[in-house]
Formats: C-alpha cells, sequence, structure tokens
C-alpha cells in the first residue's frame, strides 16, 4: 500500500521511532489505556482483600500472583510496542480499545477466578488483549521492511501461545493450574526470542515515564484503602483513634512508596536490552506488591471493625507487611542499587526486614511499618541531595 494511498485513508506508515527523540512523554491514548487497568487492578485487590479477610489467605495470595501477571504482562507488551511504533492514526487508536475491551472481560472474570477457580472468563479477556497487538505486529510487518522479521517473530509467538492459552480451558483444576506456569514461562521467553537479533527501538526515557505512571495509579489504590479508614472513623465503625491511626499510617506508607521510586530517574539506565528486560520483567514484583498494599490496608480495617470472622491478627499483619517488604526489596534491587552508596543500601534493606519484623508484634505493625519506611525515605533523600551536591560541585569545576 503506497504513501499517498495510506494518508488518503487517514493512515501512517508504521515504521520505528527515534528511541533518541527529544521531550517524548505518554501520549492520551496511552494514559486512556492506563485508565482500564485501575479496573482490573482494582477487582483483584479487591478479591485478594476479601479471599484474605475470609481464611483463604494462601490460596488467594497465589490466584492474586497468577491474576497479577495477567494484567502486567498485557499492559507491559503494549506499553513497549507503543514506545517504539506509536503512529495515532484511527487505526492504531481502534485497535488499542480493543485491547482495552480485553482488559474490561479480564476484570469481569477476576472475581470468579480467584474466588470459584473460573478462569475461563480471565483467559478470553487475555487472549483478545493478545490477539489484539498481534494485528498491531502484523501491521508493522507490512509497513516496514526494516523491522518485518521481528514483528513477525513477535506475532507468530503470541499467537500460538495464545491457541495454547485457550487450549486449556477444558483440562481439570490441576492440569490448568500446573500449565500456567509453562504458559507464563512461555510468554516470557516470546519478547527474547523475537529480539535475539534485533531490538525494537523503544524510547528508554518515554519507558520510565510510562512504569512511573502505572506506579501512581497502583498507589491510588492505597490511597483509597486510607480513605475508607477516614470514612469509617466517620461512621464510627469502630476506634475512632485506631481508624484514624490506620489511615494516618495507610496515608504514610502511600507516601513513602512513592518517594522511594521516584527518588532516582531510571531513562539513562535503559540503554540495552538486557537493562530493559530485566527493568520490565522485575516491575511485576513491584507492581504487584504495590496493588496488595491496598489490600492489605482493607485487611487491617477489617480487622478493626471486626468486619471479618475468620480473621487472625497475625494474618492480617503479614498480609500488610509482606507487600511492603517485598516492594522495598525489589525496588532497591530495580530502581536504587548502584544508585546509592554501600551505607544507604544497607540501611535501606535493614528497614525492608525491619518491616517483616513488625508483623510478629501486631500490636506495631502498621506503625512500625509507616516509621521504618520514614527511615528509609530519610536515607534515600540524604543521598538525593548528596547527588545533587556532587552535580552542582562537577557542574562549579567544569565552569570554572
Amino acid at each position: 500500500m503506497t504513501t499517498d494511498l495510506l494518508h488518503r485513508i487517514g493512515l501512517i506508515r508504521m515504521s520505528g521511532r527515534d528511541p533518541r527523540q527529544s521531550h517524548r512523554v505518554a501520549s492520551p491514548l496511552e494514559l486512556f489505556f492506563d485508565l482500564v487497568f485501575v479496573v482490573a487492578v482494582s477487582q483483584a485487590s479487591q478479591s485478594l482483600h476479601h479471599g484474605i479477610a475470609e481464611g483463604h489467605a494462601a490460596e488467594t495470595t497465589l490466584s492474586y500472583a497468577m491474576v497479577f501477571f495477567a494484567i502486567w504482562w498485557a499492559w507491559m507488551n503494549f506499553t513497549w510496542f507503543a514506545s517504539a511504533f506509536d503512529t495515532d492514526d484511527w487505526l492504531y487508536r481502534v485497535t488499542t480499545i480493543a485491547q482495552m475491551a480485553g482488559v474490561l472481560v479480564l476484570a469481569a472474570g477476576v472475581h470468579d477466578a480467584m474466588a470459584e477457580g473460573d478462569w475461563a472468563t480471565v483467559t478470553w479477556g487475555y487472549v483478545i488483549m493478545r490477539l489484539a497487538l498481534v494485528t498491531q505486529w502484523l501491521r508493522l510487518a507490512l509497513s516496514d521492511p526494516e523491522n518485518r522479521s521481528i514483528a513477525l517473530r513477535y506475532a507468530a509467538g503470541i499467537a500460538i501461545v495464545q491457541v495454547l492459552w485457550l487450549a486449556r480451558l477444558p483440562l481439570d483444576g490441576p492440569a490448568q493450574f500446573w500449565t500456567f506456569w509453562v504458559m507464563v514461562a512461555l510468554e516470557l521467553l516470546v519478547p527474547v526470542w523475537a529480539e535475539r537479533k534485533r531490538r525494537t527501538p523503544w524510547h528508554p526515557h518515554h519507558i520510565a515515564e510510562r512504569f512511573s505512571l502505572f506506579t501512581l495509579i497502583l498507589l491510588g489504590e492505597s490511597l483509597l484503602a486510607s480513605a475508607n479508614s477516614i470514612i469509617g472513623a466517620r461512621n464510627g465503625e469502630a476506634r475512632v483513634d485506631g481508624l484514624i491511626g490506620l489511615a494516618v499510617a495507610g496515608i504514610v506508607t502511600a507516601a513513602a512508596l512513592w518517594w522511594v521510586y521516584f527518588s532516582r530517574a531510571q531513562g539513562e539506565r535503559l540503554t540495552r536490552n538486557s537493562r530493559g528486560f530485566a527493568f520490565g520483567y522485575a516491575h511485576y514484583l513491584i507492581f504487584a506488591a504495590i496493588g496488595a498494599v491496598s489490600a492489605g490496608i482493607e485487611v487491617e480495617l477489617d480487622l478493626l471493625t471486626g468486619g471479618a470472622e475468620h480473621l487472625t491478627v497475625a494474618t492480617a499483619s503479614l498480609a500488610f507487611t509482606i507487600p511492603v517488604a517485598v516492594y522495598m526489596v525489589m525496588a532497591w534491587a530495580v530502581l536504587l542499587r548502584g544508585q546509592v552508596s554501600g551505607a544507604a543500601s544497607a540501611i535501606f534493606l535493614v528497614c525492608a526486614g525491619g518491616v517483616l519484623l513488625c508483623a510478629i508484634a501486631p500490636v506495631f505493625t502498621v506503625a512500625g511499618t509507616a516509621a521504618l519506611l520514614c527511615v528509609a525515605v530519610a536515607v534515600m533523600e540524604r543521598e538525593r541531595a548528596r547527588a545533587r551536591s556532587l552535580s552542582d560541585l562537577e557542574t562549579a569545576r567544569h565552569d570554572g
């Protein structure tokens, strides 16, 4: 199809974008795309909360991890594709909206998957998202000879794996469970295989910004959980001091998680495919942990209000502290390691360990976690100030 014909029907020839483009920011379509994931994340977080409160912590946590894989992987694959090949014409927008429809189908099936073990709706929603992305890769293959081979590998790899996802549906529960992990491995290997000889031209700063924006969406869930505590205090559901304390600790926790994530810029570090893969794949644990923090706050709220008959103090404490500790360890490994001093890293990781220990003394769980996060933030802020001072000194020497 010629360029003139494409223009006449309102299309732009799809090809690789410049990964060095200045001032590259998230598009309105990408922001709109993220909004539908709010629904899916909220459903997963709420189902995790209810499952823990009903005394099924282990099973529900495992189901949450499985559901969150579908959410994270579909979001990340679109994000990486958009960073490299976004045309923002009407066909690109329609195909993206089709992926959004898949997200909503997936979200509709989250409760049944996590509470009843019925994964059919989640699977169909996921496959809709992934096959819509296949059409984008095929369009790239038709439009861009330079990236045709990588586009065809992506399209073939994704399509084959989606057929296998659907082929699992008639299997019984145990077979579906064990084959799920095989499918996860295949999904994760597709980009590695597709880009083994040539990398897609994704934009490092754009990718870093997109992951930052999704982090903010997830943190909003924690703020909502804290708001529920304040509303509960006003409605007189339980002791006001306990609810207000939980609300304050929840806000401090969300703020601290935000502070840690945004204490260092990441765009300059995403210079190689290996670094990009590590950054993207490790964010599964970062995102899942943040999503679980809001469930942990809601579980603590149930404990205060007596709203969960089968909930124990120990379970509630672990539901809150484990996600925070996992987030801290992964944030250090992905975002901070190599960018802060050894002493700062040691203090930060000690605080992460201390958060887990807070579960041993449930009376201090929420307040202790918030306090340790404040210490970690203070350390990171000191490191940030030190980095600015060194940068200013280097600039002064250069100017002199």
